[in-house]
């Protein structure tokens, strides 16, 4: 098989030109092909002493696109390297964006062929380019690249990045709510990563402000809404989330629809036990439509409803409260409670002699404005209670040294 050879003189384009020219022609026999890679390595020529870069990209596109299925890996990422490489060479960002749009639509074009070299082509494209926005564009096109082509395991590392990649993209709403959902979308069908696909579908549908009602009041955005509330109430281990505060659901409430896919989640993040099962009750059908098995739900919603017992002020629970309120038998108390224990919902101790839990932790199920100022309320009394303790050392400290009187060691 052919390789590129560098040379000393000629330029690495003008190399790439010749080479993939002389293999594409190379079929036609030496009178035919002569002529043709003479005259693409003229036209190639030219566009360098006139400084066309664009054009010069979209001729060395064109002739390696003709031999990408006739070279090595090795020598595919060779061509693709000096072609990246014309960015830098581009007279304004602008010019090196066209540049890149055009390169990067090239790769992506054929998502199945080498998936994993095409994305490592569009990374080193990305890692050449200086203007926010044109890397942040090649990294939505290394995503489409990646789910199209079923190598995201390549690309889900720069999902932990992301919030530092936007501070670096500075992109604006509508870009990082796309952004977000597509994450979100790649992620949705790999039950291991359930939890961080929720995440970003959770970030997409907080890009929703109560001023962009036009924007969230689509078919598009209530589907998603829907979707976010079905894997909150499915998933087993999610037990709090801020989904009630956001208008793209909250507009769910009073619509014909999906309110009562709404009605669900409020009972999830706000009532007990009994309200789920009233709801089941009548809204069965609704339920197995989207997939929720009641018995998950009958759990879920037990460990639920302990935490919000747990929520008193005394932050005792008598045994029967929990019985009654979980709709179990007395012997199946400390197990719900254990249970409880291990998906690190309560930090409690069990009084087998007085039939009490003992809490002195629980989770909430919502973090909102209540719970902050809880929290605020909390950090003042103990913020207090150090300057307290600081005070009183520090007057022991003054009586101490008064009482042993100058020259006198304490010991």
């Amino acid at each position: 098989m052919s390789t590129i050879v560098p040379t000393s003189e000629e330029d690495p384009a003008l190399a790439v030109v010749r080479f993939t020219s002389e293999l594409a022609w190379a079929d036609a026999g030496p009178e035919v092909a002569e002529p043709q890679v003479t005259r693409e390595c003229i036209e190639a020529q030219d566009c360098m002493l006139s400084l066309r870069w664009l054009d010069l990209a979209s001729l060395m596109l064109t002739s390696a696109d003709l031999v990408v299925s006739r070279v090595s890996d090795k020598d595919l990422e060779c061509i693709f390297t000096v072609i990246c490489n014309l960015v830098t060479r581009a007279s304004s960002l602008d010019e090196a964006l066209e540049m890149a749009k055009l390169i990067s639509a090239k790769v992506a074009l054929q998502p199945n062929d080498r998936p994993a070299l095409r994305l490592k082509i569009l990374f080193n494209l990305y890692n050449l380019l200086e203007n926010p926005y044109s890397r942040f564009f090649v990294y939505t096109k290394a995503l489409d690249l990646a789910a199209n082509g079923k190598v995201i395991e390549n690309i889900i590392p720069s999902f932990k990045k992301i919030d530092s990649l936007l501070q670096e993209w500075n992109i604006g709403k509508v870009d990082q709510r796309d952004l977000f959902l597509t994450i979100s979308n790649i992620l949705k069908d790999n039950k291991s990563m359930a939890k961080d696909s929720f995440n970003f579908l959770n970030k997409y549908l907080a890009t929703f402000s109560s001023e962009d009602e036009d924007s969230y009041a689509t078919n598009e955005t209530k589907e998603e809404a829907v979707r976010a509330i079905i894997e909150f109430v499915k998933s087993p281990d999610m037990f709090q989330c801020d989904l009630l505060d956001l208008p793209a659901v909250a507009q769910l409430e009073k619509d014909e629809k999906h309110a009562l896919v709404y009605q669900l989640l409020k009972i999830f993040l706000t009532e007990r036990l009994d309200a789920y099962v009233n709801f089941h009750t009548a809204n069965s059908s609704l339920l197995k439509g989207y997939g929720l098995v009641h018995e998950d739900c009958m759990t879920k919603m037990r460990l639920i409803t302990l935490v919000d017992l747990s929520s008193n002020d005394s932050g005792e629970v008598p045994y029967s409260v929990i019985k009654e309120a979980l709709q179990i038998m007395e012997d199946e108390v400390e197990y719900w409670v254990v249970k409880a224990i291990t998906s690190k919902l309560l930090d409690c101790k069990m009084n087998q002699m007085n039939q009490t839990v003992i809490v002195s932790r629980h989770v909430d199920r919502v973090f909102g404005p209540a719970q902050w100022r809880a929290l605020q309320s909390k950090l003042g009394v103990w913020r207090a209670n150090i300057a307290n303790a600081i005070s009183t050392i520090q007057a022991n400290k003054i009586t101490d040294e008064g009482v042993a009187g100058p020259g006198v060691k304490m010991r």
